[in-house]
């Protein structure tokens, strides 16, 4: 078991090396860049994560949680819970907002505000896009995979623009 790294409160958006497109050939490529993500998290961000059905977003987040200390095999789509919580290197609440209309009402039916609350949270939320222009706080990183099946897919990682 390795030791936890010391964490301290994030109050401004970290520097990701990762910032730009990529194009991953397969699921383990999207894994794979879902886990160096993970790896420069510092707790406290919002990951907004857009595609389309089967383009790899939970796929993704199984890469993240993995370099958080997640056994990936843990990690499935919240499509009916709406939240998972995950407890690793901080705390994980991966929402998926699939099956909700577009705007707030999303973000109240998953208490998005609540999960806010926790400053060492990593809050990842699937289909971000439903949630509209629902005002969040700083430190939010976009991820945004397109191409599904058996297509190379293109993922562009960059901070939220303000």
């Amino acid at each position: 078991m390795s030791a936890k790294r010391e964490i301290a409160p994030v109050t401004q958006p970290m520097a990701i090396n990762l910032i730009g497109d990529r194009v991953c050939h397969d699921a383990n490529d999207t894994f794979n860049l879902g886990r160096q993500f993970g790896e420069q998290l510092a707790g406290g961000e919002i990951v907004l994560l857009s595609g389309p059905l089967g383009a790899g977003k939970t796929v993704f987040v199984k890469g993240l949680t993995a370099a958080l200390g997640i056994d990936p095999d843990e990690v499935s789509s919240p499509s009916f819970t709406l939240v998972n919580p995950y407890e690793g290197e901080f705390p994980i609440f991966h929402i998926d907002l699939y099956r909700l209309d577009e705007g707030p009402g999303a973000a109240h039916a998953v208490d998005l505000d609540e999960l806010l609350n926790d400053e060492r949270a990593v809050v990842v939320i699937e289909w971000a896009e439903r949630l509209g222009k629902y005002p969040l706080p700083a430190n939010v990183w976009r991820v945004s995979i397109i191409g599904d099946g058996e297509t190379p897919r293109t993922i562009s990682i960059t901070p939220n623009e303000l």
